[in-house]
């Protein structure tokens, strides 16, 4: 049995867990890249299970104990310990959590799972805790990437052009 994760001690941070203990050194980059500044200028608020009673545990595992009010939980497993060192994004929306099979139906559109590169765990995170953007919208853009991946706002040119207009806003301009 996995250990509990308090949703308490959670809180509104994203939360990741590791999963995968082949490579140290390659850990504490990934967590670099996850604690980086956002192209907004503000700090991500994480929060990381770093416990090895985690190796080797499934999407499933995780979702068993992880709290599913902030919508996702995010996995660095074995494929996150390879460049360029994409996390497991989970939904853990349940059917229980749903009005209707069409909202579940909706949340599950584009699948239960995507990956997404370091540099954007904060925009999911953040806009699913605001409800700004749905975890399908995250999931459609990861499907659409020749990787696979969601890259983070700032990867795309739509991003950019967003991310400097808000800027622009927020220094009332």
């Amino acid at each position: 049995m996995r250990p509990h994760i308090d949703p308490e001690v959670v809180g509104e941070a994203a939360l990741i867990v590791r999963t995968d203990y082949s490579d140290d050194a390659t850990w504490q980059d990934v967590i670099a890249m996850l604690d980086a500044e956002h192209p907004l200028g503000f700090r991500p608020d994480n929060h990381v299970v770093d416990d090895p009673a985690w190796a080797g545990a499934t999407a499933d595992e995780v979702l068993a104990t992880a709290p599913a009010e902030n919508g996702v939980v995010f996995l660095a497993d074995a494929v996150t310990m390879r460049s360029p060192h994409p996390l497991l994004a989970v939904n853990t929306v349940t059917r229980d959590l749903c009005e209707d099979d069409y909202e579940f139906d909706y949340e599950m559109s584009h699948g239960r799972e995507f990956r997404v590169l370091p540099a954007g765990v904060a925009d999911v995170a953040v806009n699913l805790l605001i409800a700004n953007t749905d975890f399908p919208d995250f999931a459609a853009t990861a499907a659409a990437d020749p990787d696979g991946c969601y890259r983070g706002v700032a990867a795309h040119p739509k991003g950019q052009v967003a991310l400097a207009a808000l800027r622009d806003f927020l220094r009332g301009g």
